[in-house]
């Protein structure tokens, strides 16, 4: 993904921490378990093999013993510049499953690529998501695209809990 199409999601934030402590909040399990995922869940990190290749697999709930899955399978990773990887809702075992909103009717995508990069200034880094799905049909591109202020609101809780999590921590 070179340029931007109207499929794709894009979010940017700059953080006050240096690219490395933000890069290692992406890529350690016990980081990413912190912060990772929508404001109000619990995130459980089940695997991390950060590699290209390698998988993300996490279990996220919001009530206890609801859980839900999702799994991001890496592509390309460029230390401390930019990960490329595909994201997936999930089951217990890894495999891709629809994601569970019933308002789209089962339209979702199964698999969207995902750029992230980190770029430093001053002492502070700058996070760039860009996201589109992949090998998705028209109406799954559609349901995609109606949910991008959902997943903007998504990400700023996220990217919310990121910055408290870098504040916090050394």
């Amino acid at each position: 993904m070179s340029t931007t199409t109207a499929q794709d999601f894009t979010i940017s934030r700059t953080f006050d921490a240096p690219r490395d402590k933000v890069w290692k909040a992406w890529t350690e399990a016990e980081s990413l378990q912190k912060w990772w995922g929508p404001k109000g869940s619990t995130i459980r990190v089940l695997k991390l093999d950060f590699r290209p290749d390698g998988i993300f697999h996490y279990s996220m709930e919001f009530q206890p013993g609801h859980p839900m899955y999702g799994r991001f399978i890496y592509r390309e990773i460029v230390a401390p510049e930019k990960i490329v990887f595909v994201n997936s809702f999930s089951d217990a075992a890894g495999g891709i499953t629809r994601a569970p909103f019933p308002q789209l009717g089962g339209k979702w995508p199964l698999e969207v690529l995902n750029n992230v990069t980190f770029t430093e200034q001053d002492g502070k880094t700058t996070v760039s998501l860009r996201g589109g799905p992949i090998n998705a049909n028209a109406d799954e591109i559609a349901a995609y695209v109606s949910m991008f202020d959902s997943m903007r609101g998504g990400f700023t809780g996220s990217f919310d809990q990121l910055a408290d999590y870098l504040a916090n921590t050394k």
